[in-house]
């Protein structure tokens, strides 16, 4: 259907490492998808992904790109980009639909400003373009957390706050059998990739930014806020919605997520 049984892994030799990535969908024009930060890699996620996505099959080929291992530590969202756009002109892709979604949007913008030329069209999810108090707190607590509790207690801060209360109440349960199922990265990984949303600090260059751009955002984002999406869309003057009763999770929770980029890549 549409591309979605040939979804696929496989992985790139880049200098320093190797990168991770899924394909899908039988179309021709490239989808850059660039998910946010993590506690387990992709690895074994093509069919799943696919699915999730599926709305982008039929017109797309479809690449999701994990984050680059080993990760050097420190790491920077600039850095982090570079990956990508060095993984990009690997596969030939230049001109790309790109969607980033929280690290993700941050390195998404990263990207279409340091490499016009392998971005056309920019949806950015539940992101951020510099610091603020709520989100250095909440990475800050993350690591903490890493290091003394491991990765099983950030998990359950971040369903805690990346979820709306009427999610919580509904799927909370499910938490601990979900963590079950997960084959969660080294610490010292997260740790590093997490320091790296950090250092995002694009708001000043957000202009360089050519192609068109969406941005989607949740009104009550208890980790990087809704008002670090509204910022980005005015000081772009472009397109934005809110979903005004989401958190972080609003790319899950929202039924019409995926369909509201994939109407504006299609425009």
């Amino acid at each position: 259907m549409f591309g979605l049984f040939n979804a696929k892994e496989d992985v790139l030799s880049l200098d320093g490492g190797n990168m991770t990535y899924l394909t899908f969908g039988s179309g021709t024009k490239p989808l850059v998808m660039i998910p946010g930060l993590r506690l387990s890699g992709i690895s074994g996620g093509a069919k799943a992904v696919a699915w999730y996505y599926r709305i982008f099959a039929k017109e797309y080929r479809v690449f999701l790109f994990d984050r680059k291992d080993p990760v050097t530590d420190p790491c920077t969202i600039h850095d982090l980009a570079e990956d990508v756009s060095v993984a990009m002109q690997s596969l030939g892709l230049r001109e790309a639909h790109v969607f980033g979604a929280s690290q993700g949007g941050m390195i998404a913008q990263d990207l279409a400003i340091h490499h016009p030329e392998l971005v056309s069209k920019l949806a950015l999810g539940v992101t951020l373009s510099r610091n603020n108090e709520t989100v250095e707190q909440v990475v800050r607590h993350w690591i903490e957390l890493s290091e003394t509790k491991g990765l099983s207690a950030v998990a359950e801060d971040y369903f805690e706050k990346g979820y709306s209360e009427a999610y919580l109440r509904k799927y909370k349960a499910f938490l601990p059998l979900l963590m079950k199922t997960q084959k969660l990265m080294p610490k010292e990984r997260f740790i590093a990739l997490a320091k790296a949303c950090l250092t995002c600090d694009t708001y000043d260059r957000l202009t360089e930014i050519r192609c068109p751009v969406l941005v989607l955002g949740g009104g009550k984002d208890r980790i990087v806020t809704g008002e670090a999406s509204l910022e980005i869309a005015e000081k772009l003057g472009c397109e934005v919605h809110m979903y005004e009763e989401l958190s972080h999770e609003a790319y899950n929770e929202a039924k019409d997520f995926n369909r509201r980029i994939y109407e504006f890549l299609n425009r």
